[in-house]
This record gives C-alpha cells, structure tokens and sequence, in this order.
C-alpha cells in the first residue's frame, strides 16, 4: 500500500511537470483579445457650383429666384437645385496693356473701357484689377470703393510684349485663393501671347473651365485683324509722311497752306513683314475663336466690337450680365470621385417660372486628380 502511493505520487508529478514545461514552450496559443467592430460609416457628398443668369420678359434682372424655379440638365439627366442665393459680384479685371504688333490696341482704349465697367456695376461689388504686358500682376486686389477701383485702373502701364498664358495662370490662382463665390473675370484682350505657347495656353483655359468663374472678354481681334488685313497683301493704308511738318506749316503767313501730296495707298514688297504680318492675321483669328468659346464654355458674355466707341458702350453690358447673376449649388447624380480622368459635363439651366429667362449653359472639365474649387466633398 505505501509502495503503490509513492509510485503514484511519482508519475503525477512527471505529468504535471510535463505540462508545465509544454505551456513554457510557446506550443500553446493565447486566446486573441477581441477588438471592437468598426460600425462608422462615412458618406460623401458632392456640390456642383455655378452662376446663372436671371432677367425678365423686358431684360431686367429678375429677383426673388428659388430653387424652385429652376431645372438643372446634366449630361442630360435631370436635377434640383440644392441652392439659389444672390450674391454680390466679385469681379476680376484683366487689362491687356502690351504688345508688339498692336496698332488699334492701346493703353488708354483699354483704361476706357476698365473705367466703363466699373462705372456700371452694382455698389456692393467687389473689384480687383490686373495688368499684363512683359508681366502679369495684379494692380489692386478686392476693393468695393469704386475710387479706388478706378484709381487702380488709371495706375496701369504700357509693355511691350503680351504674357496672356501668365495672366490666365495668375488669375486663376487669384480667384481661387479668395475663396469667394459668384466670381467673374473679364478680359480686355486681343487674347494673343508674345511667346506664341499654344500648348500652354490650351491647358490655362482647361484649368480656368474646372473653376465656377465666369469669364466675359471684351475683344480687339475684330478691329485688329480688320487693320492688318491690307498688310497681309503688301499694301498699307498708312498716310505717307507730311511735306512739310505742322510745326513750319504754323509759321507761314496767313493764306498760306501747305498743299501736300495727296498718295494713295503704298506697296510693300518686303516678303519677311508679308509673311509676319499673315502669321499675326492667323494668330488673331485663333485667338477669337479661343475666346469665344471660353466665355460660352464659362456661360460669360462674349463682346466682339467694330469699333473703339463701341467697345466702351458694351462694358454696360458686360457689367448687367455679372450683375445678373445667382450662385446655384447642386448634388450631381453621377459622383465625380468616381469619374476617371477628366471628365466633361454640360450643364444647362432652364425656367419653369412664367416670367422668368435663365441664361446656363456651362461645359465644366473635372480633373478627379485634382478636384477644383467649383467642386466640393463634405464627409
């Protein structure tokens, strides 16, 4: 009987140590300590920014527009406005003050025609000026003291080349630094570049189309191409110098005047200023069409005058077209974070208030990879 209890003590505590050194081994597994199941679920949702013209039946500017007055078309799929808010404008000024081979454009023509459309926008808006010629920059940033405004304007300087691809890039970024809303930039240009960057310039106006600015130009290209046209065949309608200059012809006794020698126009046989001056006859062509299509593209107003008179009465008009304006947000059916690439969407606005013409019609790039202002993500 004690012999039996030793020998079972004896193999009970071989077993026990046997245990114990298999759970100092590693070989058993420690029971995972359960983490809480993340339940938080994040939804996105996305804004389409634009500007929208409002007037009535007789062309004045309609007030009191909500949201359900209006039909937003994307892409041809139907939506409603999430917003509709007037706003003062704020309004970015472009003065084209440079050039080499400008000869309607001038420095004081464009000053008129800045001075113009200050003079005719609503109190309360905000204007900013710039200038561009051998550089771009900007003269005065947002004032609503329509003094200083023009004081800004009077301070512009001549150059002699034309940095339009700086300009655009620069203004750009400028308005999209404020941070404001219901903004408009409007060009005084012939839109042409000195350095002749095509390339650039087409990605400038594709990153100024990814924005919710409205872009309104008032053009020189008209008038410019129509001076340049006889040049282009070799023949200028430039008087010929004066046989006697106005200085003498004052001196002489009275009744006595200077004839002259009345020529008609002259010939040029020189082919390199042919050549040059059809490459600068193509140039403004392109430039027009360029422009044209940015301003549609941007739903801005598109002023191409025949004359110097002309381009100062049509600020008005450019000035009613901003002043005009309502800010319209919407929820877009198809996500832009799940668009690849750039993606093009045609958004058209139209009324369904009696009473009430809207004017919308905006082709809006987005960069997914780099997602403009005019689009935001909230979580």
């Amino acid at each position: 009987m004690p012999k039996r209890s030793k020998s079972f003590n004896l193999v009970f505590l071989i077993l026990l140590f046997a245990a114990a050194v298999s759970a100092q081994s590693g070989r058993v597994q420690a029971t995972p300590t359960p983490t809480p199941e993340d339940d938080t679920v994040r939804i996105v949702t996305e804004e389409i920014k634009l500007n929208v013209l409002a007037f009535d039946e007789k062309g004045d500017f309609f007030r009191d527009v909500n949201e359900r007055d209006l039909v937003i078309s994307e892409n041809n799929i139907l939506h409603q406005p999430v917003s509709v808010r007037r706003l003062p404008a704020n309004v970015l000024i472009i003065m084209d003050t440079g050039g080499e081979l400008r000869v309607v454009k001038s420095l004081d023509q464009t000053r008129k025609v800045a001075k113009a459309v200050v003079d005719a926008l609503r109190p309360g808006d905000a204007v900013a000026v710039m200038q561009y010629s051998d550089k771009a920059e900007i003269v005065t940033e947002w004032t609503s003291d329509k003094s200083q405004a023009l004081a800004a304007i009077k301070r512009a300087n001549f150059g002699r080349r034309s940095m339009f691809v700086e300009a655009i890039k620069l203004a750009t970024d400028f308005m999209l630094r404020s941070g404001v809303d219901n903004k408009h930039i409007i060009l005084i240009t012939d839109g042409t570049d000195s350095m002749g960057r095509s390339s650039a310039k087409f990605d400038a106006f594709q990153r100024l189309m990814a924005t919710d600015i409205s872009v309104h130009v008032i053009s020189y290209t008209s008038m410019e191409a129509a001076d340049i046209e006889p040049r282009t065949k070799g023949i200028s309608n430039t008087p010929p110098p004066k046989a006697m200059p106005d200085e003498i012809a004052a001196t002489l006794p009275n009744g006595v005047k200077d004839k002259g020698v009345k020529v008609g126009p002259t010939i040029s046989l020189d082919r390199t200023l042919i050549k040059k001056m059809k490459a600068r006859q193509l140039e403004l062509e392109t430039s027009q069409e360029q422009l044209e299509k940015l301003a549609e593209s941007t739903n801005g107003e598109y002023i191409l005058p025949n004359s110097l008179d002309e381009m100062v009465e049509k600020a008005a008009l450019v000035a009613k077209m901003v002043d005009a304006s309502y800010v319209v947000t919407y929820m877009p059916k198809i996500s832009v974070v799940e668009t690849r690439g750039i993606a093009e969407r045609n958004i058209d606005v139209t009324s369904r208030r009696a009473g009430l013409i809207v004017v919308a019609r905006r082709k809006l790039l987005i960069d997914t990879k780099n997602q403009p202002k005019s689009v935001s993500s909230k979580p």
